[in-house]
């Protein structure tokens, strides 16, 4: 065997073997490392969303954690307001009551001492015909003299 033609045989032979792995062989592996590499890159754009949708909803979070803060001291700073006015209405109505009370037992105690000023004129003006009578040694008729006696008791 001559060695120039072995050398020829494996170099078609091998041309060949290239040839069948370039158009058989290659092409799914190529294929397999496009899709490889497609599926990082898109588990890389996924994870980088990720991230950012994660800082998104953690910034909506404490945003929504201090509207939240800010909404419940709005509302307890609305009761406390509340209820000073409520205290504040609840004074002015026991003060309106209690004036109400006073002027109540002002007016009664009034009109007890008018009708004790009454009774007492009437007294005194029995007493006054009484003295009257005794004085006179006479029956003093109390119709007749209503008039004098009121006026009387008027002045008393």
């Amino acid at each position: 065997m001559n060695i120039n033609m072995t050398l020829i045989g494996q170099t078609i032979a091998f041309a060949i073997f290239v040839w069948f792995c370039i158009k058989y062989v290659w092409p799914p592996i190529s294929n397999a490392l496009h899709e490889r590499q497609k599926k990082i890159a898109d588990g890389l754009d996924a994870a980088s969303r990720a991230t950012r949708d994660l800082e998104l909803a953690q910034e909506r979070a404490e945003q929504t954690l201090r509207e939240s803060k800010e909404q419940a001291s709005q509302i307890l700073e609305q009761a406390n307001k509340r209820s000073a006015q409520m205290i504040e209405e609840a004074r002015e109505q026991a003060r309106a009551e209690g004036e109400r009370l006073v002027t109540s037992a002002r007016s009664e105690i009034e009109q007890e001492v008018n009708r004790a000023k009454d009774e007492l004129r009437a007294q005194v003006s029995y007493l006054a015909v009484m003295g009257a009578e005794r004085v006179l040694d006479a029956s003093v008729d109390e119709q007749a003299h209503r008039k004098l006696l009121d006026e009387l008791a008027a002045e008393l």
